[in-house]
Order: structure tokens, then sequence, then C-alpha cells
């Protein structure tokens, strides 16, 4: 039977972190509030009452659960909190408070634990939101498929939740979309899903990849700001830029068609994609957007988004086009042409 002393000093999570007693209260104190204090955060309530002028609000939640914990470009706890950022951004939002969700597997060493807080600290500041309220919870620990080894390293999952106001005459819609429009992405694709397999165990190789994981709201800002007919944004996660093309053809009944030399791929990226096997299409990104536009402001978006430092590499990759049956077409760098249609699965499971 596991026992936990009172007043011991410990390095790791152990279950009594999450019992609500002095365990808990300690972790919150010393490891959790430092990080990301604010008044609101400080009265511990179960929830947050925040003053609100009035307008339309946009609400979202999601959970991460990537493995590893940390890779190259980042982690759980920037993934978190940019995940739920952009989610309010391509709605049109300007995000504003998060809630943070932690559950905590026993063994999860705390300074793990305190570099992933550092991090969304850090993340949150870059994003200008505040965690406004939260909650912990501890885990067991898992065992293997064998039901009796532990797993190889404890687990740290998130969830969050966020709430944006939503931006004064901003129409974002997937019937907005007609023929004509262009297609753009405000940056190289791929990144995330492969820097994070990167470093699997079993799928290990050197690579400099690196996850593009960022806050969007920023950019979006700027690229709804120039007053251009935005129609559509949509950041392209799971599924990849694949998975949202797919979207906007089954939504809007039309065909869409993209110019595989004009989407933005690193080298590196290209040849991890490949000795993987996988299409970089269907890749999971986290700092990258898919937008529908109006024809004639494509480049004026793609100008103004080079300006910023997470779109330098945007291009218009493609047009939506009235032509049947409605399908997303590649024209290939050979000059070829190739029907793209979302991953039945994923591909790459576990990278957010």
């Amino acid at each position: 039977m596991k026992t936990t002393t009172v007043g011991a000093v410990h390095d790791r999570i152990v279950i009594a972190h999450g019992g609500g007693g002095e365990l808990m209260g300690r972790l919150i104190r010393e490891h959790i509030l430092p990080p990301l204090h604010n008044p609101h955060l400080a009265t511990l309530g179960d929830s947050v009452v925040l003053p609100w002028a009035g307008g339309d609000l946009v609400f979202t939640t999601d959970s991460y659960v990537v493995t590893p914990i940390e890779f190259p470009g980042g982690d759980i706890g920037r993934l978190a909190v940019c995940g739920t950022v952009n989610d309010l951004a391509v709605m049109g939002a300007v995000p504003l408070v998060l809630s943070l969700g932690l559950i905590l597997e026993e063994g999860l060493p705390l300074a793990v634990l305190d570099r992933v807080l550092a991090s969304i600290a850090a993340t949150a500041r870059e994003a200008d939101v505040q965690i406004v309220t939260g909650d912990t919870k501890v885990i067991e620990r898992r065992t293997t498929g064998d039901g009796a080894s532990p797993t190889a390293s404890p687990g740290l999952f998130i969830n969050t939740a966020g709430i944006g106001r939503l931006r004064s005459g901003v129409r974002l819609g997937l019937e907005r979309v007609v023929a004509g429009d262009a297609l753009l992405v405000t940056g190289p694709i791929a990144a995330h899903g492969l820097a994070v397999m990167s470093v699997r165990s079993g799928l290990e190789f050197d690579s400099s990849l690196r996850s593009d994981v960022a806050p969007l709201n920023g950019l979006i800002a700027a690229i709804l700001d120039t007053g251009a007919d935005v129609k559509f944004l949509r950041d392209a996660t799971r599924g990849g830029v694949a998975g949202v093309l797919a979207d906007i053809c089954d939504a809007s009944g039309l065909s869409l068609v993209i110019d595989e030399a004009r989407v933005p791929l690193s080298v590196t990226a290209r040849h991890a994609a490949e000795m993987l096997g996988l299409d970089p299409l269907t890749v999971a990104n986290e700092g990258c957007c898919v937008a529908v536009v109006g024809g004639g402001d494509a480049e004026r978006i793609v100008r103004v988004c080079r300006e910023h430092p997470l779109g330098n590499q945007a291009a218009v990759i493609g047009e939506v086009t009235d032509s049947r049956p409605p399908l997303v077409e590649l024209v290939t760098r050979a000059g070829g042409r190739r029907v793209v249609q979302r991953p039945y699965g994923e591909e790459l499971p576990r990278i957010c």
C-alpha cells in the first residue's frame, strides 16, 4: 500500500497531490500560481466573474495529449495556449481569457511541470491573454500492455477553454465562398507533426525540424485590419491543409485547385515526409492557417502577412472553381493532377 508522509519533500507528482489536501495546496501555491499569477486566478474560486461591456463573445475548448510532452520548438503548454487562442482568432475574435485544466500522472517530475507552466505563462503573454481559472487532477501511473510495468514516462494532459470578443464587422463563414476566391496559407506546412514525430521513440531521426506552434491572433488581426474580403479562416491542425480544403469543398459544393509548386514547404520537411511516407498536406500544423479571400484581395493580404514574423512565407496556393463534380485537385510539379482527400484517420497520432 502506498503511503505519503505529511511534510515530505517531493520532486515528482504523487497521487496525494490530487487529493484536495495540503499537498495539493502546496502544488498550487508553489508551482502553478507563481508563473500564472493574476488577480482573477489568485482568488482560486471555482469560477471567475469577468466584467463585460457588451458585444458578441466567442467560446472554445480543446484538450491536448501530445507525446512527447516536450518537442523541438515547443511543449504541451505552449501548444495548449496557442491552439485555443488560434481557434478563437480564426473565428474573427480577439482572444481574452483562458482556463487551464491540468491532468497530472503520478511520477511526473515537478521540474517538467515547472518548465511547462513557465512556457504557458510566456505564451500567454505573447498572445496577450490571461489564465483566469483552472483545475488540477492527479491520476495513477499508467501501465504498459502487460498490465504490470509502468509506462516509460509519466504523462501530462491539458484542457483549455477560451473566451474572445468578436471583432466588429467581421463576417466569416463557408457560405460566403464563391468561385474565383483565392486560397492562401500563412506559412510553411507540416513542420509541427513532423517535428513531434522526429523525437518519438522508435521513429527518431536526426533533423533540424522545429514545430511551428505559435499564437496567430496578431497575424490574423493584421489580415482582418486590411479591410479585405476575407471569407473564411481555419488553422490547419489535425488533418492538415488537406483536411481544411476538403471541408471547404464539402460545405461549398465547389472545387478547389491548388498548385504544389506554390505550397510553402521546407526542404527538411519534404525529406522527412518522404522518409515517413507521409503527404505533407495531411500533416498537422500549429502555426499556419488556411484563408479563403476574394480573388482581387489575395496579393494585398499576402503582402501584409509577409510583414509579420509569423507570415513571412505566406502564399496564394490556389483558387476556388465551379467545375463539377466538386473535388480538391493538386497540380503537381510535373504538371499532372491528383485528387487531394482528407486523411481517413489520424496518420500521426497524439501530435496535439
